[in-house]
Protein backbone atom coordinates (compact mmCIF):
# COMPACT_ATOMS: atom_id res chain seq x y z
CA UNK A 1 0.00 0.00 0.00
CA UNK A 2 1.44 3.52 -1.12
CA UNK A 3 -0.81 5.66 0.71
CA UNK A 4 0.28 6.14 4.81
CA UNK A 5 -2.99 7.78 5.72
CA UNK A 6 -5.59 4.94 4.21
CA UNK A 7 -8.72 5.45 6.00
CA UNK A 8 -12.02 3.17 5.11
CA UNK A 9 -15.30 4.79 5.08
CA UNK A 10 -17.32 5.12 8.03
CA UNK A 11 -20.12 3.17 6.95
CA UNK A 12 -21.97 1.94 3.48
CA UNK A 13 -24.38 5.09 3.75
CA UNK A 14 -21.40 7.26 4.07
CA UNK A 15 -20.00 5.41 0.30
CA UNK A 16 -23.07 5.27 -0.86
CA UNK A 17 -24.00 9.01 -0.38
CA UNK A 18 -20.75 9.94 -1.59
CA UNK A 19 -20.60 8.05 -4.53
CA UNK A 20 -24.46 9.32 -5.44
CA UNK A 21 -23.08 12.67 -4.33
CA UNK A 22 -19.91 12.84 -7.02
CA UNK A 23 -22.09 11.12 -9.71
CA UNK A 24 -25.53 13.72 -9.40
CA UNK A 25 -24.17 17.51 -9.88
CA UNK A 26 -25.06 20.26 -12.48
CA UNK A 27 -25.72 18.20 -15.45
CA UNK A 28 -28.66 16.55 -13.79
CA UNK A 29 -30.33 20.17 -13.18
CA UNK A 30 -29.45 21.94 -16.39
CA UNK A 31 -28.68 18.98 -19.05
CA UNK A 32 -30.60 16.17 -18.55
CA UNK A 33 -34.29 18.02 -18.88
CA UNK A 34 -32.99 19.88 -21.72
CA UNK A 35 -31.63 16.77 -23.93
CA UNK A 36 -34.96 15.01 -22.81
CA UNK A 37 -36.57 17.49 -24.12
CA UNK A 38 -35.11 18.15 -27.18
CA UNK A 39 -34.65 14.38 -28.39
CA UNK A 40 -38.22 13.21 -27.84
CA UNK A 41 -39.39 13.10 -24.58
CA UNK A 42 -40.09 9.76 -23.27
CA UNK A 43 -38.59 8.25 -25.99
CA UNK A 44 -35.23 9.60 -24.54
CA UNK A 45 -36.27 8.42 -21.11
CA UNK A 46 -36.07 4.83 -22.52
CA UNK A 47 -33.07 5.60 -24.58
CA UNK A 48 -31.20 6.49 -21.26
CA UNK A 49 -32.41 3.74 -19.18
CA UNK A 50 -31.32 1.40 -21.96
CA UNK A 51 -27.83 3.12 -21.89
CA UNK A 52 -27.49 2.92 -18.52
CA UNK A 53 -28.04 -0.48 -18.24
CA UNK A 54 -25.80 -1.91 -21.31
CA UNK A 55 -22.82 0.56 -20.62
CA UNK A 56 -23.28 2.84 -17.60
CA UNK A 57 -23.97 0.34 -14.69
CA UNK A 58 -21.58 -2.26 -15.94
CA UNK A 59 -18.36 0.35 -16.49
CA UNK A 60 -19.14 1.67 -12.86
CA UNK A 61 -19.55 -2.42 -11.22
CA UNK A 62 -15.95 -1.98 -13.53
CA UNK A 63 -14.54 1.12 -11.75
CA UNK A 64 -15.44 0.08 -8.65
CA UNK A 65 -14.13 -3.37 -9.08
CA UNK A 66 -10.61 -2.17 -9.90
CA UNK A 67 -10.50 0.33 -6.96
CA UNK A 68 -11.82 -1.90 -4.49
CA UNK A 69 -10.29 -5.37 -5.37
CA UNK A 70 -7.43 -4.32 -6.65
CA UNK A 71 -6.82 -0.93 -4.52
CA UNK A 72 -5.63 2.52 -4.75
CA UNK A 73 -6.47 5.98 -6.81
CA UNK A 74 -6.48 5.88 -10.50
CA UNK A 75 -2.97 5.53 -11.49
CA UNK A 76 -1.94 3.33 -8.29
CA UNK A 77 -4.85 0.19 -9.50
CA UNK A 78 -3.98 0.79 -13.43
CA UNK A 79 -0.48 0.42 -12.37
CA UNK A 80 -1.33 -2.80 -10.49
CA UNK A 81 -3.25 -4.14 -13.19
CA UNK A 82 0.21 -3.57 -15.76
CA UNK A 83 2.73 -1.47 -15.16
CA UNK A 84 2.48 -0.14 -18.58
CA UNK A 85 -0.98 1.57 -17.84
CA UNK A 86 -0.46 3.57 -14.93
CA UNK A 87 -0.90 6.54 -16.88
CA UNK A 88 -4.77 5.47 -17.60
CA UNK A 89 -5.26 6.53 -14.39
CA UNK A 90 -3.12 9.83 -14.90
CA UNK A 91 -5.16 11.18 -17.75
CA UNK A 92 -8.92 10.18 -16.26
CA UNK A 93 -7.78 12.34 -13.12
CA UNK A 94 -5.96 15.20 -14.88
CA UNK A 95 -8.99 15.13 -17.17
CA UNK A 96 -11.11 15.18 -13.74
CA UNK A 97 -8.83 17.90 -12.40
CA UNK A 98 -8.84 20.47 -15.86
CA UNK A 99 -12.87 19.83 -15.43
CA UNK A 100 -12.92 20.98 -10.94
CA UNK A 101 -11.41 24.49 -12.96
CA UNK A 102 -13.91 25.59 -14.55
CA UNK A 103 -16.54 24.03 -12.38
CA UNK A 104 -15.18 26.01 -9.12
CA UNK A 105 -16.19 28.93 -11.13
CA UNK A 106 -19.67 27.96 -11.71
CA UNK A 107 -19.95 27.47 -8.35
CA UNK A 108 -18.63 30.84 -7.63
CA UNK A 109 -21.50 32.46 -10.13
CA UNK A 110 -24.10 30.22 -7.98
CA UNK A 111 -22.62 31.86 -4.79
CA UNK A 112 -22.88 34.98 -6.13
CA UNK A 113 -26.37 34.64 -7.42
CA UNK A 114 -27.76 32.92 -3.29
CA UNK A 115 -26.35 36.48 -1.80
CA UNK A 116 -28.09 38.33 -5.39
CA UNK A 117 -30.92 36.28 -4.35
CA UNK A 118 -32.00 38.02 -1.53
CA UNK A 119 -32.68 41.27 -3.37
CA UNK A 120 -33.20 39.58 -6.27
CA UNK A 121 -30.59 42.04 -7.80
CA UNK A 122 -31.13 40.84 -11.52
CA UNK A 123 -34.48 42.52 -11.63
CA UNK A 124 -36.13 42.76 -14.79
CA UNK A 125 -33.58 41.90 -17.20
CA UNK A 126 -31.86 38.58 -15.44
CA UNK A 127 -30.11 38.38 -19.03
CA UNK A 128 -28.25 40.97 -19.04
CA UNK A 129 -27.57 41.00 -15.28
CA UNK A 130 -25.77 37.52 -15.67
CA UNK A 131 -24.01 38.08 -19.14
CA UNK A 132 -23.01 41.92 -18.42
CA UNK A 133 -22.75 42.54 -14.78
CA UNK A 134 -21.91 39.29 -13.09
CA UNK A 135 -19.54 37.62 -15.92
CA UNK A 136 -18.59 41.18 -17.87
CA UNK A 137 -19.23 40.52 -21.29
CA UNK A 138 -19.28 43.82 -22.81
CA UNK A 139 -20.24 43.28 -26.03
CA UNK A 140 -23.99 41.38 -26.10
CA UNK A 141 -23.28 40.56 -29.76
CA UNK A 142 -20.57 37.94 -28.71
CA UNK A 143 -23.66 35.24 -27.15
CA UNK A 144 -25.28 35.33 -30.33
CA UNK A 145 -22.27 35.51 -33.24
CA UNK A 146 -19.13 34.25 -31.21
CA UNK A 147 -16.50 36.26 -29.25
CA UNK A 148 -14.28 36.06 -32.35
CA UNK A 149 -10.99 37.46 -32.01
CA UNK A 150 -12.21 38.99 -28.57
CA UNK A 151 -11.70 35.76 -27.22
CA UNK A 152 -8.02 36.22 -26.84
CA UNK A 153 -8.54 39.25 -24.85
CA UNK A 154 -8.60 37.82 -21.45
CA UNK A 155 -8.91 41.23 -19.50
CA UNK A 156 -8.97 41.42 -15.47
CA UNK A 157 -10.90 39.05 -13.22
CA UNK A 158 -14.31 39.76 -11.62
CA UNK A 159 -13.55 40.60 -8.13
CA UNK A 160 -16.69 39.06 -6.62
CA UNK A 161 -16.04 35.90 -9.00
CA UNK A 162 -12.45 35.70 -8.07
CA UNK A 163 -13.77 35.92 -3.70
CA UNK A 164 -16.29 33.33 -5.23
CA UNK A 165 -13.68 31.16 -6.76
CA UNK A 166 -11.62 31.70 -3.73
CA UNK A 167 -14.37 30.33 -1.27
CA UNK A 168 -15.05 27.14 -3.43
CA UNK A 169 -11.44 25.97 -3.54
CA UNK A 170 -11.78 26.23 0.99
CA UNK A 171 -14.40 24.47 0.79
CA UNK A 172 -13.54 21.78 -1.84
CA UNK A 173 -10.35 20.98 0.10
CA UNK A 174 -12.08 21.27 3.76
CA UNK A 175 -14.41 18.86 2.18
CA UNK A 176 -11.86 16.26 1.38
CA UNK A 177 -9.47 17.16 4.41
CA UNK A 178 -9.10 14.00 5.54
CA UNK A 179 -10.17 11.77 2.87
CA UNK A 180 -12.93 9.70 4.02
CA UNK A 181 -13.43 10.43 6.49
CA UNK A 182 -14.17 13.70 6.03
CA UNK A 183 -15.98 13.10 2.87
CA UNK A 184 -18.20 10.82 5.20
CA UNK A 185 -19.54 13.27 7.24
CA UNK A 186 -20.12 16.05 5.15
CA UNK A 187 -22.02 14.11 2.13
CA UNK A 188 -24.87 13.49 5.01
CA UNK A 189 -25.67 17.18 4.27
CA UNK A 190 -24.61 17.81 0.98
CA UNK A 191 -26.35 15.62 -0.40
CA UNK A 192 -29.23 15.44 1.31
CA UNK A 193 -29.93 18.94 1.62
CA UNK A 194 -29.92 19.41 -2.17
CA UNK A 195 -32.46 15.88 -2.47
CA UNK A 196 -34.60 17.42 0.37
CA UNK A 197 -34.99 21.23 -2.18
CA UNK A 198 -35.57 19.26 -4.72
CA UNK A 199 -38.94 17.47 -3.62
CA UNK A 200 -39.71 20.66 -2.40
CA UNK A 201 -39.25 22.75 -5.25
CA UNK A 202 -41.05 19.72 -6.93
CA UNK A 203 -44.47 19.61 -5.36
CA UNK A 204 -44.19 23.79 -5.39
CA UNK A 205 -43.87 23.53 -8.89
CA UNK A 206 -46.30 21.39 -9.59
CA UNK A 207 -49.02 23.75 -7.58
CA UNK A 208 -48.78 26.35 -9.76
CA UNK A 209 -50.89 27.54 -13.17
CA UNK A 210 -49.50 25.83 -16.22
CA UNK A 211 -47.23 23.43 -14.36
CA UNK A 212 -48.62 20.55 -16.08
CA UNK A 213 -47.90 22.11 -19.48
CA UNK A 214 -44.52 21.95 -19.25
CA UNK A 215 -44.47 18.47 -17.68
CA UNK A 216 -46.49 17.42 -20.60
CA UNK A 217 -43.75 19.11 -23.12
CA UNK A 218 -40.93 17.10 -20.97
CA UNK A 219 -42.39 13.68 -20.58
CA UNK A 220 -44.39 13.22 -24.41
CA UNK A 221 -42.53 10.61 -26.37
CA UNK A 222 -41.81 11.13 -29.73
CA UNK A 223 -40.91 7.38 -30.40
CA UNK A 224 -39.84 7.55 -34.09
CA UNK A 225 -36.91 9.88 -32.46
CA UNK A 226 -35.46 6.30 -31.85
CA UNK A 227 -34.40 5.81 -35.07
CA UNK A 228 -32.16 8.90 -34.74
CA UNK A 229 -28.56 8.16 -34.10
CA UNK A 230 -28.25 11.42 -32.39
CA UNK A 231 -30.38 10.19 -29.82
CA UNK A 232 -28.53 7.37 -28.75
CA UNK A 233 -25.59 9.31 -29.01
CA UNK A 234 -26.91 11.69 -26.81
CA UNK A 235 -28.10 9.48 -24.41
CA UNK A 236 -24.93 7.30 -24.25
CA UNK A 237 -23.43 10.80 -23.44
CA UNK A 238 -25.31 11.72 -20.66
CA UNK A 239 -24.53 8.27 -18.71
CA UNK A 240 -21.11 8.45 -19.33
CA UNK A 241 -21.07 12.62 -17.77
CA UNK A 242 -23.63 11.95 -15.39
CA UNK A 243 -22.01 8.67 -13.52
CA UNK A 244 -18.68 10.30 -13.23
CA UNK A 245 -17.29 7.02 -14.84
CA UNK A 246 -13.92 7.82 -16.32
CA UNK A 247 -12.75 10.33 -13.93
CA UNK A 248 -10.72 8.13 -11.60
CA UNK A 249 -12.74 9.10 -8.55
CA UNK A 250 -14.78 6.02 -8.75
CA UNK A 251 -11.83 3.47 -8.45
CA UNK A 252 -10.63 6.36 -5.65
CA UNK A 253 -14.16 6.37 -4.07
CA UNK A 254 -14.06 2.56 -3.54
CA UNK A 255 -10.75 2.13 -2.50
CA UNK A 256 -11.87 3.12 0.92
CA UNK A 257 -14.21 -0.21 0.45
CA UNK A 258 -13.49 -2.66 3.37
CA UNK A 259 -12.85 -5.88 1.76
CA UNK A 260 -16.34 -7.78 1.74
CA UNK A 261 -18.24 -5.09 -0.37
CA UNK A 262 -20.88 -5.43 -2.17
CA UNK A 263 -19.58 -3.93 -5.36
CA UNK A 264 -22.80 -4.98 -7.65
CA UNK A 265 -25.75 -3.68 -5.13
CA UNK A 266 -23.75 -0.64 -4.71
CA UNK A 267 -23.23 -0.04 -8.36
CA UNK A 268 -27.09 -0.77 -9.07
CA UNK A 269 -28.50 1.73 -5.89
CA UNK A 270 -26.20 4.45 -6.97
CA UNK A 271 -26.67 4.38 -10.93
CA UNK A 272 -30.68 4.12 -10.73
CA UNK A 273 -30.50 7.02 -7.77
CA UNK A 274 -28.59 9.03 -10.53
CA UNK A 275 -30.86 8.71 -12.97
CA UNK A 276 -33.87 8.78 -10.76
CA UNK A 277 -32.65 12.64 -9.60
CA UNK A 278 -31.90 13.52 -12.72
CA UNK A 279 -35.88 12.39 -13.96
CA UNK A 280 -37.29 14.04 -10.90
CA UNK A 281 -35.04 17.12 -11.70
CA UNK A 282 -36.58 17.78 -14.85
CA UNK A 283 -40.07 17.70 -13.07
CA UNK A 284 -39.25 20.64 -10.68
CA UNK A 285 -37.28 22.78 -13.63
CA UNK A 286 -40.53 21.82 -16.68
CA UNK A 287 -43.18 22.68 -13.48
CA UNK A 288 -41.90 26.06 -13.65
CA UNK A 289 -41.12 26.52 -17.15
CA UNK A 290 -44.68 25.44 -17.64
CA UNK A 291 -46.13 28.30 -15.52
CA UNK A 292 -43.35 30.93 -16.94
CA UNK A 293 -44.91 30.07 -20.46
CA UNK A 294 -48.68 30.26 -19.84
CA UNK A 295 -48.07 33.60 -17.57
CA UNK A 296 -46.03 34.90 -21.05
CA UNK A 297 -48.95 33.53 -22.98
CA UNK A 298 -46.06 31.42 -25.58
CA UNK A 299 -45.08 27.41 -25.78
CA UNK A 300 -42.63 26.22 -23.25
CA UNK A 301 -40.28 25.48 -26.48
CA UNK A 302 -39.77 29.33 -26.12
CA UNK A 303 -38.69 29.97 -23.01
CA UNK A 304 -36.43 26.85 -22.74
CA UNK A 305 -32.37 27.03 -22.74
CA UNK A 306 -30.03 24.88 -20.93
CA UNK A 307 -27.10 25.20 -19.42
CA UNK A 308 -25.68 28.11 -17.76
CA UNK A 309 -28.59 30.29 -19.80
CA UNK A 310 -31.65 28.06 -17.72
CA UNK A 311 -30.07 28.54 -14.36
CA UNK A 312 -28.43 31.98 -14.15
CA UNK A 313 -31.49 33.88 -16.74
CA UNK A 314 -34.49 32.06 -17.70
CA UNK A 315 -34.80 30.66 -13.71
CA UNK A 316 -34.06 34.25 -11.84
CA UNK A 317 -36.88 35.35 -14.57
CA UNK A 318 -39.09 32.87 -13.15
CA UNK A 319 -38.77 33.71 -9.63
CA UNK A 320 -39.24 37.58 -10.20
CA UNK A 321 -42.99 36.02 -10.74
CA UNK A 322 -43.22 33.77 -7.87
CA UNK A 323 -44.41 33.82 -4.79
CA UNK A 324 -41.93 34.00 -2.01
CA UNK A 325 -40.03 34.33 -4.42
CA UNK A 326 -36.45 35.56 -2.41
CA UNK A 327 -37.09 32.39 -0.52
CA UNK A 328 -37.34 30.45 -3.82
CA UNK A 329 -33.75 31.83 -5.31
CA UNK A 330 -32.02 31.06 -2.27
CA UNK A 331 -33.44 27.59 -2.34
CA UNK A 332 -32.33 27.10 -5.92
CA UNK A 333 -29.03 28.21 -5.61
CA UNK A 334 -28.45 26.52 -2.53
CA UNK A 335 -29.33 23.39 -4.23
CA UNK A 336 -27.20 23.87 -7.39
CA UNK A 337 -24.02 24.53 -4.73
CA UNK A 338 -24.47 21.61 -2.77
CA UNK A 339 -24.97 19.42 -6.15
CA UNK A 340 -21.67 20.93 -7.26
CA UNK A 341 -19.71 21.08 -4.45
CA UNK A 342 -19.81 16.64 -4.50
CA UNK A 343 -18.57 16.68 -7.45
CA UNK A 344 -16.23 18.88 -6.93
CA UNK A 345 -14.40 17.45 -4.35
CA UNK A 346 -14.89 13.82 -5.36
CA UNK A 347 -12.87 15.02 -9.10
CA UNK A 348 -10.07 16.61 -6.64
CA UNK A 349 -10.03 13.39 -4.66
CA UNK A 350 -9.26 11.30 -7.52
CA UNK A 351 -6.16 13.56 -8.30
CA UNK A 352 -4.94 14.20 -4.55
CA UNK A 353 -5.12 10.24 -4.03
CA UNK A 354 -3.21 10.05 -6.77
CA UNK A 355 -0.27 12.17 -5.85
CA UNK A 356 -0.32 10.86 -2.42
CA UNK A 357 0.95 7.24 -3.65
CA UNK A 358 2.98 8.43 -6.35
CA UNK A 359 5.11 10.78 -4.41
CA UNK A 360 4.36 9.76 -0.69
CA UNK A 361 3.14 13.36 0.26
CA UNK A 362 1.35 13.92 3.48
CA UNK A 363 -2.47 14.87 2.55
CA UNK A 364 -2.14 18.13 3.64
CA UNK A 365 0.85 18.97 1.17
CA UNK A 366 -1.33 17.65 -1.81
CA UNK A 367 -4.68 19.42 -0.64
CA UNK A 368 -2.71 22.27 -1.07
CA UNK A 369 -0.96 22.15 -3.99
CA UNK A 370 -4.06 20.84 -5.82
CA UNK A 371 -5.78 23.74 -4.39
CA UNK A 372 -3.22 26.13 -5.64
CA UNK A 373 -2.92 24.85 -8.54
CA UNK A 374 -6.85 24.67 -9.44
CA UNK A 375 -6.99 28.35 -8.03
CA UNK A 376 -4.71 29.58 -10.72
CA UNK A 377 -6.18 27.85 -13.79
CA UNK A 378 -9.63 28.86 -12.75
CA UNK A 379 -8.86 32.77 -12.89
CA UNK A 380 -9.54 32.99 -16.37
CA UNK A 381 -13.11 31.59 -16.05
CA UNK A 382 -13.91 34.68 -13.82
CA UNK A 383 -12.72 37.21 -17.09
CA UNK A 384 -15.50 38.58 -19.53
CA UNK A 385 -14.52 35.78 -21.87
CA UNK A 386 -14.14 33.16 -18.98
CA UNK A 387 -17.78 31.20 -20.37
CA UNK A 388 -16.71 31.37 -23.92
CA UNK A 389 -13.18 29.69 -22.72
CA UNK A 390 -15.63 27.13 -20.26
CA UNK A 391 -17.25 25.91 -23.14
CA UNK A 392 -14.23 24.90 -25.39
CA UNK A 393 -12.68 23.34 -22.31
CA UNK A 394 -15.95 21.67 -21.29
CA UNK A 395 -16.45 20.26 -24.74
CA UNK A 396 -12.80 18.49 -25.32
CA UNK A 397 -12.14 17.41 -21.82
CA UNK A 398 -15.82 16.65 -20.49
CA UNK A 399 -16.51 14.04 -23.71
CA UNK A 400 -13.51 13.53 -25.66
CA UNK A 401 -10.89 13.07 -22.64
CA UNK A 402 -14.02 10.85 -20.76
CA UNK A 403 -15.10 8.64 -23.34
CA UNK A 404 -11.03 8.09 -24.73
CA UNK A 405 -10.78 6.73 -20.65
CA UNK A 406 -13.78 4.99 -20.96
CA UNK A 407 -12.18 3.04 -24.04
CA UNK A 408 -9.03 2.35 -22.37
CA UNK A 409 -10.23 1.12 -18.93
CA UNK A 410 -12.44 -1.19 -20.92
CA UNK A 411 -9.73 -2.65 -23.39
CA UNK A 412 -7.34 -2.85 -20.61
CA UNK A 413 -9.44 -4.95 -18.26
CA UNK A 414 -11.06 -6.64 -20.72
CA UNK A 415 -7.75 -7.25 -23.09
CA UNK A 416 -4.71 -7.38 -20.75
CA UNK A 417 -6.35 -8.92 -17.40
CA UNK A 418 -8.82 -11.86 -17.40
CA UNK A 419 -12.25 -10.66 -17.16
CA UNK A 420 -13.29 -13.74 -15.62
CA UNK A 421 -11.32 -13.58 -12.69
CA UNK A 422 -12.18 -9.66 -12.18
CA UNK A 423 -15.70 -10.84 -12.53
CA UNK A 424 -15.42 -13.84 -9.84
CA UNK A 425 -13.80 -11.22 -7.65
CA UNK A 426 -16.68 -8.81 -7.80
CA UNK A 427 -19.12 -11.79 -7.18
CA UNK A 428 -17.59 -13.07 -4.05
CA UNK A 429 -19.28 -10.66 -1.79
CA UNK A 430 -22.16 -9.60 -4.16
CA UNK A 431 -25.82 -10.54 -3.56
CA UNK A 432 -26.75 -10.07 -7.22
CA UNK A 433 -23.74 -12.16 -9.49
CA UNK A 434 -22.59 -11.16 -12.57
CA UNK A 435 -22.98 -13.22 -15.44
CA UNK A 436 -20.96 -13.68 -18.28
CA UNK A 437 -22.68 -11.56 -20.27
CA UNK A 438 -20.65 -8.88 -17.77
CA UNK A 439 -17.02 -10.02 -19.47
CA UNK A 440 -18.75 -9.45 -23.08
CA UNK A 441 -20.39 -5.83 -21.55
CA UNK A 442 -16.49 -4.71 -20.54
CA UNK A 443 -14.48 -6.31 -23.71
CA UNK A 444 -17.01 -5.58 -26.56
CA UNK A 445 -19.55 -3.32 -25.73
CA UNK A 446 -18.03 -0.53 -23.75
CA UNK A 447 -14.91 -0.13 -26.03
CA UNK A 448 -17.43 -0.19 -29.07
CA UNK A 449 -19.68 2.49 -27.60
CA UNK A 450 -17.10 4.60 -26.44
CA UNK A 451 -14.73 4.60 -29.28
CA UNK A 452 -17.98 5.57 -31.77
CA UNK A 453 -18.60 8.45 -29.03
CA UNK A 454 -15.51 10.23 -29.01
CA UNK A 455 -15.12 9.73 -32.81
CA UNK A 456 -18.52 11.17 -33.10
CA UNK A 457 -18.15 14.06 -30.80
CA UNK A 458 -14.56 14.90 -32.88
CA UNK A 459 -16.49 14.94 -36.50
CA UNK A 460 -19.25 17.07 -34.43
CA UNK A 461 -16.55 19.61 -33.84
CA UNK A 462 -14.88 19.77 -36.83
CA UNK A 463 -17.97 20.92 -38.60
CA UNK A 464 -19.14 23.16 -36.24
CA UNK A 465 -15.48 25.15 -36.26
CA UNK A 466 -16.28 27.92 -38.92
CA UNK A 467 -13.39 30.29 -38.58
CA UNK A 468 -9.67 30.44 -38.44
CA UNK A 469 -10.27 32.11 -34.94
CA UNK A 470 -12.29 29.07 -33.54
CA UNK A 471 -9.49 27.20 -35.03
CA UNK A 472 -7.09 28.52 -32.83
CA UNK A 473 -9.39 28.80 -29.64
CA UNK A 474 -10.25 25.21 -29.53
CA UNK A 475 -6.25 24.13 -30.22
CA UNK A 476 -5.95 26.68 -26.96
CA UNK A 477 -8.71 26.63 -24.98
CA UNK A 478 -9.58 22.46 -25.43
CA UNK A 479 -6.68 20.40 -27.57
CA UNK A 480 -3.92 21.35 -25.99
CA UNK A 481 -4.86 20.88 -22.41
CA UNK A 482 -5.81 17.32 -23.52
CA UNK A 483 -2.40 17.09 -24.83
CA UNK A 484 -1.19 18.07 -21.52
CA UNK A 485 -3.03 16.03 -19.44
CA UNK A 486 -1.86 12.57 -21.55
CA UNK A 487 1.89 13.81 -22.00
CA UNK A 488 1.93 14.83 -18.11
CA UNK A 489 0.36 11.58 -17.45
CA UNK A 490 2.60 9.51 -19.47
CA UNK A 491 5.13 11.15 -17.47
CA UNK A 492 3.52 10.43 -14.05
CA UNK A 493 2.80 6.99 -15.18
CA UNK A 494 6.59 6.18 -15.11
CA UNK A 495 6.67 7.54 -11.49
CA UNK A 496 3.80 5.44 -10.48
CA UNK A 497 5.38 2.25 -11.90
CA UNK A 498 8.53 3.05 -10.43
CA UNK A 499 6.56 3.20 -6.87
CA UNK A 500 4.80 0.31 -7.30
CA UNK A 501 8.04 -1.99 -8.11
CA UNK A 502 10.10 0.06 -5.27
CA UNK A 503 7.48 -0.26 -2.50
CA UNK A 504 6.39 -3.93 -3.38
CA UNK A 505 8.90 -5.58 -5.14
CA UNK A 506 7.93 -5.06 -8.55
CA UNK A 507 4.60 -7.43 -7.82
CA UNK A 508 2.00 -5.81 -9.98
Amino acid sequence: MLRNEKHYWPSKTAFILAAIGSAIGLGNIWRFPYICYKFGGGAFLFAYLVSLIIVGIPLLILEFGIGQKIGGSAPLAMGKINKKFSWIGWFAVLCGFLITTYYAAIMSWSANYLIHSFTLAWGNDPSTFFYKDVLGITNMDMLTNGPGIKIFSIGTPKLALVIGLVVMWIWIILSIWKGARTVGKIVFFTVTIPWLILVIMVIGGLTLPGAFEGIRYYLTPDWKALLNPVLWQAAFTQVFFSLTVGFGVMIAYASFLPPKSDIVNNALIIGLSDAATAFIGGFAVFAVLGHYATAQGVSVGEVMSSGPGLAFVTYPAIINNLPLGPIIGVLFFLMLLTLAIDSAFSLVEGFVAGIMETFRLRRLHANLLVAILGLIGGLIFTTSVGLFWLDILDTYVTFLGLFAVGFLQAIVVGWFMKTDKMRVLINEHSFVKLGKWWNYTIKFVVPIVSIILLILSIISRIKATQSFIQAWSDLIGGIIPLILALVIGILLGRMTSKAIEKHQGGKI
